[in-house]
């Protein structure tokens, strides 16, 4: 699966929110001040040909969905960063982020619990 750059993740966040949506729909989403259409068009372009969109015609428009589950860009982008950063070991990035962000011993715990409560 290809990295996606910070503007194309932008706009597959609110594809992913909104299940489906015409560009001037997903421009409506962004803060002021909003892009320009033809700029979310041709990067909504680039997501479908990077396979992550894809469209139906609804008269003479196009309504964009994600085929890409967010859930399965967040894995890959995590295995990325584990691999890249940490040499594939996630024990390597929890420390890493619990010493640079002073993270108490109950917080991990409490994210550990979550971690167990969605495995089952």
């Amino acid at each position: 699966m290809k990295q996606l750059t910070k503007a194309e993740e932008e706009i597959m966040q609110y594809l992913w929110e909104l299940g489906e949506a015409n560009v001037a729909t997903i421009v409506a989403q962004f803060p002021d001040p909003k892009p320009a259409n033809n700029t979310v068009s041709t990067i909504v372009r680039i997501l479908e040909s990077k396979d992550f969109v894809s469209y139906r015609k609804e008269g003479r428009g196009h309504i964009y969905f994600p085929k890409i589950k967010k859930t399965e860009y967040s894995n890959q982008s995590i295995n990325k960063l584990v691999d890249g950063y940490f040499k594939g070991s996630f024990k390597s990035m929890v420390s890493f982020f619990v010493e640079k962000n002073d993270i108490s011993v109950k917080e991990l715990e409490h994210v550990l619990k979550e971690i167990n409560k969605e495995k089952k």
